[in-house]
Order: C-alpha cells, then structure tokens, then sequence
C-alpha cells in the first residue's frame, strides 16, 4: 500500500513539475541553447530525487568510462519512462529523435521544441529516416550528440522489437559510432501502470560502434545484439 501511494504521488509530481519545469524552459527560449539543456538537467536530477524518495528507486551508470570524446549517436533500449528522463544526465547534451505528436502537447511539446529535437512523423517510412540523417548530421556538426530509441516505441519486458535502420545510416553519414546502451528499467518501473518499485536500476554503456567502412544495416544489428544480450543478462 505503502509503495503504491508514493507510486501515486510521484506520478502527481511527474506531471506538475514537468510542465513547471516547461514554462522555464519557454522563458528561457531566447537564451543560448546551453542555458535551456540547463533547465532540462535540473528536471531530470529533480525527478529521479523524487523518485528516490517517494519510490525507493535509485540508479546507477555502468561503463561511463565508454562514453568516447566528440559527438556520437547513443542508442537505448526502451522499455520505460524512465530513460527518457535518465539520458539527460547520463551523456553529454543531446538532440532526441521522437515522434512529433509528442510536439502537440501543451506547453510541455511547446518547450520541447525549443529543445531542438528532430521530430518525425513515424508513418512516414523512408521520408523519417531521411530527416533523421539530415537534421542528425546538423545537430552532431553543431556539437550535440543524437540519442535514438532504435525500437521506435516502448516495449514490455522480455520482448524486443526490429531496430530501425535511421541511427546507422546517420552513423555511416557522419563517420560517427554508435553507442549502445542497455539497461533494466523495464522491471521497476514498467512502460504501463501506476506501481514503481523499489530497487535499484542499472544502465549499461557499451563499447562504441565505429561506422568507418561498415554497413549500416551491420552495425545497427551489432548494436541490437549487445543491447538484447545485456540485457537479457539483467534479467529484463
């Protein structure tokens, strides 16, 4: 009962911070770039404090030491609403490849714009691939990396999905890696359902995938392999 009522009120505190947190983010649109991903990171820290707190749910960072220098394409199993969140600590600032209806929600979608996010229609087929390669080869040459959730959509836990083939073909373009990243969040807090439980969530960095003369289909099932394998370790 316990677990389910702070389950409850974290859910309540999700919502009203995250649009507080977009107002900021909307005051804040003619500032630098810098300033607004600023904003986003005290969300995230302030989330998963609350998280802490009310749930008894922490995380922990595996393989850290992998994140290589520059800017590359990080791509994450998605099984939970928590990565969305996490990721904007765990690497360096970076552009997010999501669905544009996501743009529509008010004052949220509003600030998320300004986020400068590549948003795709998802029905879109080779149109949304395209745009992924072209808006991620401006964002990584302006200095952020992409994060992709190669799956397309949450997933429940022990199943996976055919990753899409757009973070490789960005990768092959940009002469960038790939760096897969694997983790348990899924069994704690799943994609569906009020209840968080308690625990610990490990996320998993693995060794980058470098492009230089690669397939992109190639590399993107290299890095579907390690993040099903991983995570099938994690038990999730």
């Amino acid at each position: 009962m316990r677990q389910r009522l702070g389950s409850l009120i974290f859910t309540t505190f999700l919502f009203v911070s995250t649009a507080a947190f977009a107002v900021v983010v909307l005051l804040c649109a003619w500032r630098p770039f810098a300033t607004r991903y600023a904003v986003a990171r005290a969300w995230a820290r302030t989330e998963l404090a609350a998280l802490r707190w009310l749930c008894g749910l922490d995380y922990v960072v595996e393989g850290q030491e992998r994140v290589p220098p520059g800017q590359h394409i990080s791509v994450w199993k998605h099984s939970s609403t928590f990565e969305t969140i996490a990721q904007v600590l765990v690497f360096p600032p970076q552009a997010w490849v999501l669905k544009r209806e996501l743009m529509w929600i008010p004052v949220v979608g509003w600030a998320t714009h300004f986020m400068r996010p590549i948003a795709i229609n998802r029905s879109a087929g080779a149109a949304a691939v395209n745009q992924v390669v072209e808006q991620g080869t401006a964002r990584l040459e302006s200095g952020l990396w992409v994060l992709v959730f190669p799956e397309g959509t949450r997933v429940p836990v022990g199943t996976t999905r055919r990753f899409g083939v757009s973070s490789g073909l960005l990768a092959i373009n940009t002469g960038r890696s790939l760096v897969p990243v694997a983790h348990d969040a899924g069994l704690y807090w799943a994609r569906r359902g009020l209840l968080k439980r308690r625990g610990t969530i490990r996320i998993v960095i693995g060794p980058p995938i470098p492009s230089a003369g690669r397939d992109a289909r190639d590399i993107t099932e290299q890095a579907k392999a390690w993040i099903d394998a991983k995570v099938a370790e994690l038990g999730a």
